[in-house]
This record gives structure tokens, C-alpha cells and sequence, in this order.
């Protein structure tokens, strides 16, 4: 119980009568908000929040953020989900800053190169992106005008930058973008990492340094191995479809055991103030 006597529980209250009129409904929802009589959260997620106060956040922002990860093998030292709880977690950040609302997270995504390994569950590419793009037109139908894809996997990218060409196609009023998450954070390692030309391999240190920040009860660093290649590739310009398992026994690619906490905060600070900046002069979108 709160000091007052009420409830702490979310949105809840009792109505003497029942309000059938939607306008009348939101008016009196907003009402008991600015009385106290209902506690709002904090979350900018779909999931979390009413019909109500959706509508009533809508009015503040037309920037919809959708993450979108992976289940794959990410080493024997990060969880499966390593993707999506990397994307997930940039998401909240992001709209904390800007007033965004986040859509659903979309788990698992285009992991075939990856799936010899035990837990991968991949989604064929039509699949995913018939799923991606009824979440974006639902979007789109409540009036978002910017949508911005922050993908924790790579795999995923193809999908979504055909997702984006379709938006724009359909909808010229529309902003589209994508955060490619691992790409984007190796972007912002200027004196950060310390192992080489691997520092952004696969459940490398750049990854493990991250989750280690972010989700260190998930981060078991006991079992912490590196490995490389055992052959150098040479040829790296050109674009190869090898499965991962012909390069890496364990799902790593890399030297995780450089990974601290302290790196993986950094990575993510940097991350997204670039976002953030990126908003604010691309798509006018200022900093609450």
C-alpha cells in the first residue's frame, strides 16, 4: 500500500459505472492518472502498457523502435538469445531518451548458417519478413511515422533492408532505418577492444563485454574459451556462405576472455548516444 492507502497496482482503479463512450473513457483514464488514483509505468513497451495509455503516449511520439534478435549458438559461455536481449536492451535505452514506444520484440530470426549447433531455431526468410511487415503495418496503422529496426543479427539484415525499401515504396511520408546492433557497436570501438582483428568475432570480446554489462547473471565466465580459424581466410573481401561450424567448434570466433563489464558499459554508452544523435539530426526527433 502506497502512503495515501492506495493500491500500488498498475492502471488499476474502481469505476462506479461502467464507460462505454472510448473518448469518455480515455478522458476519465487520464483524469485518475493526474490525481495519482492510477501509477504509470515507466516501460515504453507495447506489451506493458494499456489501450489507454498507448493512446495517450501516441499523442507525445510517431517513433515506433522494433527489435529484432536471434536464438543461436553464441559460445558455451553466453545464453542463446544473446541477440535479441542485446537488441531488446538498446531498445528500452533508446526510448527512455526520445519517448519512443517499443513494438514486440521478434525473438528468432534467419539463423540457418548457425543451426548445426544444439538450441538454433531458425526462421526462414519469407517468414520473417511476412512477420516483420504485419508488425510494421500495424504500426503504420496507428499512425507511426518513423520506425526504426534495431537488429541484434546479422542474418536478419537482408530481410529487414527489403522490409525498409517496401515501407518506403508504399509510404513516402514514412522514415525507415535499421541498427545492424554488433556492426554498429564495433563502429564505436575507437581504443575500447584489445584483441586484434577478432575483438568483434562471434561471442568475442566485444559481444561477452556487452552481455557481461548488460546481463552478467547470464555470463558464464568459468567456461570461457577463445578460438579461432584454423586457417586464415584468404580472400575476406568477398562474400562467403560457410556455416559456422566449419570455423568454429564452439560457436566462438574470437578472444572472449579480453571481455570485461567495464568495456561492454562503454560500448553501450557510446552505442547509443550515436543513436541518439543519429535521431535528433537525421529525423528531428530532440532528447526528453
Amino acid at each position: 500500500m502506497l502512503a495515501d492507502g492506495r493500491s500500488p497496482a498498475i492502471y488499476t482503479t474502481k469505476l462506479r459505472q461502467p464507460i462505454l463512450d472510448r473518448a469518455k473513457l480515455v478522458i476519465h483514464v487520464l483524469k485518475l492518472i493526474q490525481t495519482g488514483a492510477i501509477i504509470m509505468t515507466k516501460s515504453r513497451k507495447l506489451r506493458d502498457i494499456s489501450w489507454t495509455v498507448f493512446e495517450e503516449y501516441k499523442k507525445q511520439t510517431d517513433l515506433a523502435i522494433v527489435p529484432v534478435g536471434a536464438i543461436e549458438v553464441y559460445g558455451p559461455h553466453l545464453p542463446l538469445g544473446s541477440d535479441g536481449l542485446l537488441a531488446d536492451k538498446l531498445a528500452e535505452l533508446v526510448a527512455a531518451r526520445v519517448g519512443a514506444l517499443i513494438g514486440p520484440t521478434v525473438e528468432t530470426g534467419d539463423s540457418t548458417v548457425l543451426n548445426e549447433f544444439p538450441g538454433t531455431i531458425t526462421i526462414r526468410p519469407e517468414s520473417l519478413k511476412a512477420y516483420l511487415g504485419d508488425i510494421v503495418n500495424s504500426l503504420l496503422k496507428w499512425g507511426f511515422k518513423r520506425i526504426l529496426f534495431i537488429n541484434g543479427h546479422a542474418g536478419n539484415v537482408p530481410v529487414i533492408n527489403q522490409i525498409v525499401h517496401q515501407i518506403k515504396e508504399q509510404h513516402s511520408d514514412v522514415l525507415a532505418a535499421q541498427i545492424d546492433c554488433w556492426r554498429f557497436i564495433k563502429a564505436q570501438d575507437d581504443g575500447i577492444s584489445e584483441s586484434g582483428k577478432f575483438s568483434n568475432g562471434h561471442a568475442g570480446e566485444i559481444g561477452t563485454s556487452v552481455l557481461l554489462h548488460l546481463y552478467p547473471q547470464l555470463v558464464n565466465q568459468s567456461i570461457i574459451i577463445d578460438e579461432l580459424p584454423a586457417i586464415e581466410d584468404p580472400f575476406p573481401e568477398i562474400i562467403k556462405y560457410n556455416r559456422l561450424s566449419s570455423i568454429s567448434k564452439s560457436g566462438v570466433v574470437g578472444y572472449p576472455s579480453f571481455a570485461t563489464a567495464e568495456k561492454g558499459e562503454t560500448f553501450v554508452q557510446r552505442s547509443v548516444d550515436r543513436i541518439i544523435a543519429f535521431l535528433s539530426e537525421a529525423w528531428d526527433i530532440k532528447p526528453l
